[in-house]
């Protein structure tokens, strides 16, 4: 399952507020598909985070996100709106005003 799907999931299965043992218990087991295909269950995700209760299923889902593995993440620190990398020649010939 996609970590995005998670929340649809959460909104479903409890009534909130939901203790998270009872989430695990419940959900623990669902796995998550990093990008590169590699799997992690949503109980190792939550026992590693503080939280007791969650009071609204938002709340569980950035949990859940805050607690994810940098597998999930895209380009980590990439940035489009960067400036020129240092040695890359700018091509850009004339600005452009918006």
């Amino acid at each position: 399952m996609r970590y995005s799907e998670t929340q649809q999931l959460f909104e479903q299965a409890f009534t909130f507020p939901a203790d998270r043992d009872a989430v695990i218990e419940q959900l623990g087991t669902v796995e998550l598909m990093t990008p590169a295909g590699d799997a992690v269950t949503l109980g190792e995700v939550l026992e590693r985070t503080d939280e007791a209760t969650y009071n609204t299923p938002d709340e569980l889902y950035t949990s859940l996100v805050g607690n994810l593995e940098d597998g999930f993440i895209g380009r980590k620190y990439y940035d489009d709106r960067g400036g020129i990398e240092a040695g890359v020649d700018d091509v850009r010939t004339e600005d452009v005003s918006f």
